[in-house]
């Protein structure tokens, strides 16, 4: 029985989800803040609904702090349309956005996409090596020069999605519905950004991704 840990500050939204993941056979725990969701982590969930906006912690910093302990999928909830909410969502470790009001069987979509990518990510054990770079899929570890580059879950869902596909181009739209699991045309323009993160704490001696220009990006590393 996969665990999904719900973190809102409104009870009423707290107790729909329990509700509807309980009925689809998940079993649910609630946080109505952020210290008591840091508390839940005790029960390592596999997946993890955060709201943005709650009046202790706001979602991004919990998320933050969480990272430091868990490596399952985090889904912001968040009624903030902004691509720049989402670019720091990002950045602070999230892995999807479910903007409110939410469709639950959206929701629920998102939820069984992102745990069956975990499923697959824990059955690939193969480890890459390529010059000054070794990449642990089973560990999810990107090493420079033999240190952890840290890369955020999302970066490193793109650099395997690449580096399997070695010399393939992937267009933006191709990349966000890949590690996101979802139709991801209205977002696709923040792959741009994750790339750039990546080439930055990469691509220090030697290029491992391409910019095809007007189409997307490939690995040649």
């Amino acid at each position: 029985m996969k665990k999904i840990l719900v973190v809102d500050d409104e009870p009423d939204i707290r107790g729909l989800l329990k509700d509807s993941l309980e009925m689809e056979g998940y079993l649910v725990y609630t946080a109505q803040n952020g210290m008591e969701a840091m508390e839940k982590l005790k029960h390592q969930p596999d997946l993890i609904l955060l709201d943005v906006n709650m009046p202790d912690i706001d979602g991004y910093t919990v998320c933050e702090k969480i990272r430091d302990y868990v490596d399952c999928p985090i889904l912001f909830l968040t009624a903030r349309t902004q691509e720049q909410d989402r670019v720091n969502g990002f950045k602070s470790g999230g892995d999807d956005y479910i903007i409110k009001p939410f469709g639950m069987e959206e929701m629920l979509a998102r939820i069984q996409a992102h745990l069956r990518r975990e499923e697959r990510r824990q059955s690939n054990s193969n480890i890459y090596i390529s010059k000054d770079l070794t990449i642990d899929f089973s560990g999810r570890q990107v090493l420079l020069e033999g240190k952890d580059i840290g890369l955020t879950k999302t970066e490193f869902s793109i650099v395997e999605l690449l580096i399997t596909h070695s010399g393939q181009v992937f267009e933006k739209e191709q990349i966000y519905e890949s590690v996101r699991g979802f139709d991801g045309e209205a977002d696709a323009s923040i792959i741009a950004e994750h790339v750039r993160r990546i080439r930055q704490k990469i691509d220090k001696n030697t290029k491992h991704i391409e910019t095809v220009w007007g189409v997307g990006y490939k690995w040649i590393g």
